[in-house]
């Protein structure tokens, strides 16, 4: 059996196959050459990846993304697919689960959801734990900037607070929504919130992710 992260690389290639190089994803002004661009240089170029989280280095991440986006489409999702190279951190034991499973749910979710006749994905219970135990960090992490407090809810009521303070928002979903939701795609996610109108609006409009 293939581990989840190889599992959704294998899915998130074939999203990005199935829908060509030009269509729109969820990533404001990004398509889907765009976007596998990313996924690859994040892979292959770690000397240039590093701009992801380093300002300082984002004008060399353009400029290498920029070129990968050029290359042909085939092959930057046959690169995603076959995965990184040897030399990649991301071949290090262990490193597709933790490393690449949300990057690669999110990203298929980018690809999925801004297609005109999408379907939602029914996640397995495996998947679902992962992503919730995931949650946590990401959410406190994505979350110390809002100006209210925001407590994350499952259907079957377990709980991860986002940030402390008042007033409270609860966002109730699926772990894979409420991950979505923390990772700035909040109009795209399917939950619900409760809490202070004025609280819930600023929620809404944060800018939550990288």
């Amino acid at each position: 059996m293939p581990n989840l992260g190889r599992r959704e690389r294998l899915l998130l290639a074939d999203l990005l196959e199935g829908v060509g190089p030009d269509a729109p994803t969820l990533c404001e002004g990004w398509r889907t050459a765009d976007l596998a661009a990313h996924v690859v240089v994040r892979e292959r170029r770690p000397d240039a990846a590093g701009g992801i989280l380093i300002k300082p280095l984002a004008a060399r991440l353009a400029r290498v993304q920029a070129e990968f986006t050029a290359k042909p489409y085939e092959e930057l999702v046959e690169a995603i697919r076959v995965g990184p190279p040897a030399y990649s951190p991301f071949r290090l034991p262990g490193a597709e689960d933790a490393g690449n499973t949300v990057e690669f749910f999110v990203h298929g979710e980018d690809v999925r959801r801004a297609q005109a006749d999408w379907s939602p994905r029914v996640l397995d219970a495996e998947l679902s734990e992962f992503l919730w135990k995931r949650l946590g960090g990401t959410a406190r992490l994505n979350g110390r900037k809002l100006p209210v407090g925001l407590v994350l809810r499952r259907p079957d009521g377990q709980t991860a607070v986002a940030r402390k303070g008042a007033p409270v928002v609860t966002v109730t979903g699926e772990p894979g929504e409420l991950l979505l939701f923390m990772m700035g795609r909040q109009s795209d996610a399917h939950v619900e919130l409760d809490g202070d109108e004025d609280a819930v609006a600023q929620v809404k409009d944060a800018k939550l992710g990288l």
